[in-house]
């Protein structure tokens, strides 16, 4: 079946969701699992000046605690783009890490994940974590935090700019604006363009071992609520 631009899609998943039959990552157990639950910051922008789990982590239930201290070996996340600036130059990289270190740059920022014998547990702890912040100046629109005199987010991005891109013929678009016989001039505020799934971003994690493998080996087993398959699956095994 093919479709022309502007055309109505048909939804294919309506019956399997309507009648109870939609699998969730809540659907997927195993025995003995754990449960992980992050704790966020609450300020939009602010130095992180400690985290304490010495409470949380002797609370029933309770496997591990997590903060950015103990996640240093891994590295940070890799940016697999490679755009250039308008000027040639290569875009900003900002080191970007799975919890926070140092400061915290938006609401919701993980900051340590507690991992527990029930998910109650897990949250219950999450609770008892405490975080010390010094709150900064924040902008809510990107539109601002590009002007002269927005805070900083990352020392290494000027002007908070990570990417200045160019794409197309300007001169031709200018001409083409000039010659119109009607020219409107109007705003658009642009949202985060993001795979926006019925559930939040989840992940199940198992191991098996392979018996018949010599030396013993074990697979890892990872389900996820994803559109990329396979590049989560290479982010997940570097």
């Amino acid at each position: 079946m093919t479709f022309r631009i502007g055309d109505s899609v048909p939804r294919t998943e309506d019956p399997l969701l309507l009648s109870g039959k939609g699998r969730y990552t809540d659907d997927v157990n195993e025995p003995g699992q754990a449960y992980a639950w992050m704790v966020r910051s609450q300020h939009a922008h602010g130095v992180l000046k400690d985290v304490s789990i010495e409470t949380a982590k002797h609370m029933p239930g309770v496997l591990a605690i997590y903060t950015a201290a103990d996640l240093a070996a891994y590295g940070p996340h890799k940016c697999a783009l490679d755009f250039k600036m308008r000027d040639g130059t290569p875009m900003k990289r900002p080191v970007r890490k799975s919890l926070a270190s140092g400061k915290v740059r938006y609401v919701g920022d993980p900051v340590a994940c507690v991992v527990a014998r029930t998910s109650m547990q897990a949250k219950d702890a999450a609770e008892a974590v405490e975080l010390d912040i010094d709150p900064l100046p924040a902008v809510a629109l990107a539109s601002e935090a590009a002007k002269p005199g927005a805070p900083q987010l990352y020392d290494d991005v000027p002007g908070n700019v990570q990417l200045d891109f160019l794409w197309g013929e300007p001169d031709k678009v200018a001409q083409a604006f000039a010659a119109a016989a009607h020219v409107t001039r109007l705003k658009l505020r642009n949202t985060r363009v993001v795979v926006a799934a019925m559930e939040p971003r989840s992940r199940f994690a198992s191991t098996m071992a392979i018996a018949s493998r010599s030396p013993a080996r074990a697979r890892a087993c990872s389900r996820c609520a994803t559109s990329s398959p396979r590049s989560s699956a290479c982010r997940r095994t570097r």
